[in-house]
């Protein structure tokens, strides 16, 4: 890695001449392309690297100034949920074989073809233990109980009474990377990080409900269970329950999919994933973890010293960058905006700098606004491609000053025995021909 002295609040700037030399050089192809003549389009739509406009070589009659045929026909008037167009046919979640049974599911997130800072909630990563559980809202039930001095069951319609706030968070699976831990192994970033999302969130505050039923002063869990096959439980510190914990029952302004737990669930923002309890039916306060089958068979670390670590909630400093990236290909050298990720479960990201030369210099980042706590931050570098052999690399370190580690770095400290919070430096190496693959470094 670089001297820290190398970063610097401006990034590496490409002249401006790059810019007005690129703009000119889009300007020159689109009259080309209206001198061609009349060419056959492609029939297949195709997504571009960036999962955005679609490739196909326009027919000359269809160029302004001139009328193209869908200008001369009434549109569709439609009717019911909208749905994306089919000319992003390719923006979906994919499945992968992590877990060798059909009980159990992972879908991930096409982060790579996406945009800001927000998840579709068609597009929200998935992680089921016993498949998507379909509830009648009007049936479910929430039960608060333990140490507390007045248990409670409330109906949808009960907690929907009590004051809601809306925030948005991140939520990423503590597995999301895994498959890097000892070698490149994922083909794009939706394999590499895909188990990551962020939504605005619509809930009840759990301390609402907390002060309705008076939590004895000795209860510091309390045991959250899920209404799926699964019976999914973990222990949950009564003081992040206090904290920022929702009982959300909307997201990104529409009632849940029942694959994020309609009716309701539990956020914790900035926890682990697995512990946002899908479908909550119970909250039970205790005075000690309450050492479930998932915190206990699951969700533990082994040390190279044989050592476990139990309770590691808390989703570290992190970044990707998106585009380039693997799968993807820079067509000629000049301007690249490099874009991506960043995000810490500690809070605030507070700066993420870019490398161009595999870790040897750093530079900082534009961050995108707003930036949130717990949440999602959109980073943007400019850079120039010389058409050379590169590797780019992010690097994030939040408010509280918690950097972001090469690979090395967290093997020396965790080993390689874990499946959970792996947070290194991403690589990604551009070759001379502009194809982008996953590499270490």
């Amino acid at each position: 890695m670089g001297d820290e002295r190398d970063s610097s609040t401006t990034p590496i700037g490409r002249p401006r001449r790059t810019r007005r030399a690129a703009i000119g050089a889009i300007a020159s192809a689109l009259t080309t392309a209206a001198a061609v003549g009349s060419r056959a389009a492609s029939a297949e739509p195709r997504l571009d690297d960036r999962g955005g406009w679609i490739e196909r070589e326009p027919i000359a009659a269809d160029l302004p100034p001139n009328r193209p045929p869908w200008m001369n026909k009434q549109g569709e008037l439609l009717k019911g949920y909208g749905t994306p167009s089919p000319f992003q046919h390719d923006v979906v979640r994919v499945t992968t074989d992590l877990t060798p049974t059909e009980l159990s599911s992972w879908n991930f997130t096409p982060l790579q073809h996406l945009y800001g800072i927000i998840t579709p909630n068609g597009l929200h990563y998935e992680r089921s233990h016993a498949g998507t559980t379909e509830i009648d809202p009007s049936q479910h039930r929430l039960l608060v109980d333990g140490l507390v001095s007045k248990p409670i069951v409330l109906t949808m319609a009960d907690l929907m009474r009590f004051p809601t706030v809306s925030r948005t968070h991140f939520i990423e699976c503590s597995g999301n990377t895994l498959t890097e831990w000892k070698k490149p192994t994922g083909k794009d970033v939706q394999h590499t990080h895909g188990l990551l999302s962020c939504a605005e969130w619509t809930g009840v505050p759990v301390r609402e409900i907390l002060d309705r039923v008076g939590v004895d002063p000795k209860a510091t869990w309390a045991l959250a269970e899920g209404a799926d096959a699964a019976a999914m439980d973990r222990s949950i510190p009564v003081s992040k329950l206090r904290d920022d914990a929702l009982l959300a029952f909307a997201q990104n302004g529409e009632m849940l999919r029942p694959s994020q737990g309609y009716p309701l669930r539990l956020l914790l923002p900035g926890y682990e994933g697995n512990m946002s309890i899908k479908w909550l039916r119970r909250l039970t306060l205790g005075k000690r973890p309450f050492e479930t089958y998932e915190e206990t068979a699951y969700y533990t670390e082994l040390y190279p010293s044989g050592r476990a670590r139990q309770f590691n909630f808390i989703m570290d400093v992190k970044s990707v960058i998106t585009f380039p990236s693997a799968s993807q290909t820079l067509r000629e050298p000049g301007y690249c905006q490099i874009t991506g990720l960043a995000w810490s479960g500690n809070g605030r990201i507070k700066r993420v700098d870019v490398s161009v030369d595999g870790g040897r210099t750093w530079r900082a980042a534009a961050l995108q606004g707003p930036i949130m706590s717990r949440c999602l931050t959109r980073f943007r570098y400019d850079w120039a491609w010389d058409g050379e052999p590169v590797i780019v690399q992010s690097r994030s370190t939040d408010e509280y000053g918690h950097v972001q580690p090469t690979r090395g770095k967290l093997i020396a400290e965790r080993g390689s025995n874990s499946v959970y919070h792996y947070n290194a430096i991403q690589s990604w190496a551009i070759a001379e021909n502009g194809e982008v693959t996953n590499v270490f470094a």
